[in-house]
């Protein structure tokens, strides 16, 4: 089994409210505020001393995009990038790990209070029946008396 393999488990709305977020803070720190410095840099340098326009936020953005661009293009350490599609997991991998699941599951304590919520809905459910048959029962012993 693989050593490295980590699952993320998103549970609810609330979850998934915080994947959102979490993903939409990366794409500011990685791609909005870099791009908003470069375009006051831009705007600085360009209306004091160049006389050239002054550009936006989305010229800012694209302004460190050519940046990064350029930075991996013109580096001495290329970077390789190779594609391949990933090795499938055995039948035991899989296994493990729907069973780690099942054993996360157990743990959740949500979880457990539903199971028990559904249990005791059962309980009160079956004594209903039986005081049901038991009062049916007891009718017709009276029934067969008179």
């Amino acid at each position: 089994m693989r050593k490295n393999l980590n699952i993320i488990q998103i549970n609810g709305i609330r979850g998934i409210v915080l994947a959102i977020m979490a993903v939409c803070c990366l794409a500011v720190g990685f791609i909005g505020f870099p791009g908003w410095i470069m375009m006051h840099l831009w705007n600085l340098g360009a209306s004091h001393f160049l006389m050239f326009p002054s550009i936006g936020i989305f010229q800012g953005i694209l302004l460190w995009a050519i940046i990064i661009a350029s930075y991996f293009t013109f580096r001495k350490n290329k970077m390789i990038i190779c594609v391949k599609s990933p090795q499938g997991l055995d039948d035991e991998e899989l296994k493990n790990i729907f069973a780690d699941i099942r054993e996360r599951a157990k743990e959740d304590v949500i979880k457990q209070a539903m199971y028990r919520a559904k249990e005791v809905e059962q309980n009160i459910k079956t004594e209903e029946n039986n005081q049901v048959n038991c009062e049916a029962q007891s009718s017709n012993q009276n029934h067969d008396q008179l």
